[in-house]
């Protein structure tokens, strides 16, 4: 998809997404070496955004797999369309079952889910594989062959290999440990807050009617909060959540009574928002 480090920085900055060179690299790596790249971080600092990003200048296909726990293999790889299996067994009453099992585990009854969707097809694909890290251990395994050999077996169908490699990108929050063998089969990207200027330069792009030094101001507020002992420390997407509430309210200067009325944007807890309010001094910022 890439053909240097600098044309996927521009590629991506037409789709509203500023990459540090770091990003850059390792998005051109993973795409020349056909290798799943795995992006870890702190919520709201860009790592899905990175997969739908990509799939855009790739013009590609984004399929998503959002792990939670109790995801299993029917909601990842594939699962059989019972109700309609039965209708064919219903209407097939004369049949000996032989008959009817050639038919009913067959294409027409198949549910693809987002891994077997995304390594079937001729066209380009990018595969998210969201929130790895919520997932039980067990759906690592189910990963594995599918990172590996980029297939998946089906008993009744055989193995089905990917005739056109999906791009793959795993999130983590690191909420747990995921496991060796899957970190791997993957490159590593680690994607923390963004230092001030390039922060200030997503701001500019993502809330462009935003003053230049009300943007800056904005980046500085949010960096204090950061270096505040929180529950949760506020991200991009807050940064830029906050940015546009005051470009809403009409404010042209960050005073003590608008930052106070605006907290709950960047702050999700009541006790973080009242140690903010008592710690953060608009003046040293």
């Amino acid at each position: 998809m890439f053909r240097s480090v600098d044309e996927v920085a521009a590629r991506l900055a037409e789709t509203g997404y500023l990459a540090s060179p770091a990003v850059a690299t390792t998005v051109f790596l993973a795409d020349r070496l056909g290798k799943p790249l795995l992006v870890e971080g702190p919520a709201g600092v860009g790592k899905t955004e990175l997969a739908k990003a990509v799939a855009e200048v790739a013009g590609a296909e984004l399929v998503r797999l959002q792990c939670y726990e109790g995801v299993d293999e029917s909601r990842a790889l594939y699962e059989w369309n019972h109700a309609k299996q039965l209708l064919r067994i219903s209407a097939g009453r004369d049949e000996s079952w032989d008959e009817t099992r050639t038919d009913i585990f067959s294409e027409e009854f198949l549910l693809p889910r987002p891994l077997l969707t995304a390594i079937r097809g001729e066209g380009p694909k990018v595969l998210l594989i969201d929130e790895t890290d919520k997932a039980d251990v067990e759906v690592e395994g189910l990963l594995l062959e599918v990172l590996s050999d980029f297939q998946v077996t089906v008993p009744e169908l055989g193995t089905i290999t990917a005739t056109r490699r999906p791009f793959v990108v795993l999130t983590s929050n690191a909420s747990r440990e995921l496991s060796e063998a899957l970190r791997r089969r993957c490159l590593f990207l680690h994607i923390g807050f963004p230092d001030e200027e390039l922060e200030r330069r997503i701001v500019r792009l993502k809330v462009p009617g935003l003053g230049e030094a009300l943007a800056g101001s904005v980046v500085r507020v949010v960096g204090a909060l950061r270096e505040m002992e929180l529950r949760k420390v506020p991200s991009v997407a807050e940064t830029i959540d906050w940015a546009r509430t005051l470009l809403a309210l009409g404010a042209d200067t960050l005073d003590e009574a608008v930052v106070r009325d605006t907290l709950g944007v960047l702050l999700k807890h009541q006790d973080d928002i009242l140690r903010a309010a008592a710690k953060l001094d608009l003046d040293a910022v």
